[in-house]
């Protein structure tokens, strides 16, 4: 690869330290348009309260932690069950329905909305990932995308959840799954990437 000295281009294209031959040069990365939300003091006091109610595994008052997510501006249902160690990123970014479950370990990382139906089972280690960049241009753009789960869904031990899918109503996404796309109603998906494994069973009443 010819050197900075021997391409006046690359020199005039390349910052001033060093770009090592990578694609993408990260020194002058910005989020661009994006917005949290929230001023820096409202998202300061958040990170503060999270750190106590919400990561920590001593806190045990769990009805207390939807009342805390509804001051921060969550749309947080009845009978919601938060479980310890817990990441909200954006918690006025959140929605969730009536009687949810979230496991131990979730993560929500929301920069933009996440949507979580009625009985859901959001089970232990998740992560809810809806920002990503875009590795086809130098300045790695950043490219956030909501995420949204159906009524009567159930995501399963340490899944992951990719930016923009949606996962439709009483479908499963099995343990360790890696979902890139969305999930139709009324199935089980697995693997990496998920892929449909079979229709699931209506539970007999």
């Amino acid at each position: 690869m010819p050197s900075a000295e021997a391409n006046p281009s690359s020199a005039a294209e390349a910052p001033a330290e060093v770009r090592d031959g990578a694609w993408v040069d990260l020194a002058p990365y910005t989020v661009g348009d994006y917005h949290p939300g929230r001023g820096a003091l409202v998202r300061l006091i958040w990170i503060l309260v999270s750190c106590v109610a919400f990561e920590g595994g001593w806190f045990v008052l769990g009805r207390v932690k939807p009342w805390v997510l509804r001051r921060f501006g969550a749309k947080i249902g009845r009978g919601v069950v938060i479980k310890p160690n817990v990441r909200i990123k954006h918690p006025w970014r959140l929605s969730v329905g009536d009687h949810v479950w979230v496991g131990q370990g979730v993560w929500i990382d929301n920069i933009v909305e996440v949507e979580i139906g009625s009985h859901v089972c959001v089970s232990q280690g998740v992560y809810f990932c809806t920002g990503s960049h875009d590795h086809r241009r130098p300045s790695f753009d950043l490219t956030p995308q909501a995420i949204r789960v159906g009524s009567g869904a159930w995501v399963a031990a340490r899944a992951t959840l990719l930016p923009g899918v949606s996962i439709g109503r009483n479908a499963l996404v099995a343990a360790c799954s890696v979902v890139t796309s969305d999930v139709p109603p009324g199935v089980i998906v697995a693997g990496n990437p998920a892929r449909k494994v079979r229709d699931r069973e209506q539970p007999a009443t």
